[in-house]
């Protein structure tokens, strides 16, 4: 599966999905965009790292729609099948969401914690700063998490913020309707 992150505006992005076999999904505009690093990129990398199957990008690969996915309009123009795929996908959408609810929940948190940690370990002040204002919710996600939930986002923290920083430094490098692709596979 294929993941393009394009920066559409000047704080706006669309995440676009290539799957074989399965229709091509949109989000556009896409939530929390941020110039360092937008939020669903930062959940890829995440559910990749900590290898989950059942998050946002492991249930799009599946055939779902993560409940925030929505399917491109076909180049045909066929309004019945489009309409016959978008209910599919929502069906098929809806089971793998019950399926996920744990994974995402957990991508969450490890999303959370990861951009704190990423934030605190810059060389840049104001970005320290904010991770500094970040740190008492970063502290209560810890504690939400389970004693081997939090044991294996701290073994694998070295590799998301190493990634954070070789993404994040592509990410800021894009122009307006510029677009980062990566590889989903797990």
């Amino acid at each position: 599966m294929q993941v393009e992150f394009q920066k559409t505006g000047e704080r706006r992005y669309a995440v676009i999905i290539k799957r074989n076999g399965l229709p091509d999904l949109v989000m556009n505009p896409a939530p929390g965009f941020d110039p360092l690093m937008p939020h669903d990129l930062l959940h890829f990398l995440v559910e990749q790292e900590l290898e989950l199957r059942h998050g946002i990008y492991g249930q799009v690969a599946a055939g779902g729609t993560a409940g925030t996915f929505q399917n491109q309009p076909s180049e045909a123009l066929n309004s019945r099948a489009d309409s016959r795929r978008r209910r599919k996908t929502a069906r098929r959408g809806e089971k793998l969401l019950k399926t996920g609810l744990d994974e995402c929940a957990q991508s969450e948190r490890a999303t959370f914690v990861s951009l704190y940690e990423w934030l605190a370990q810059s060389p840049d002040a104001k970005l320290r700063l904010r991770a500094a204002e970040m740190k008492p919710n970063a502290d209560s996600v810890l504690g939400q998490m389970s004693e081997a939930e939090r044991a294996k986002i701290k073994t694998r923290l070295p590799a998301i913020t190493a990634r954070m920083n070789e993404l994040g430094s592509r990410w800021a490098a894009l122009q307006i309707n510029e677009s980062l692709t990566l590889e989903w596979s797990l």
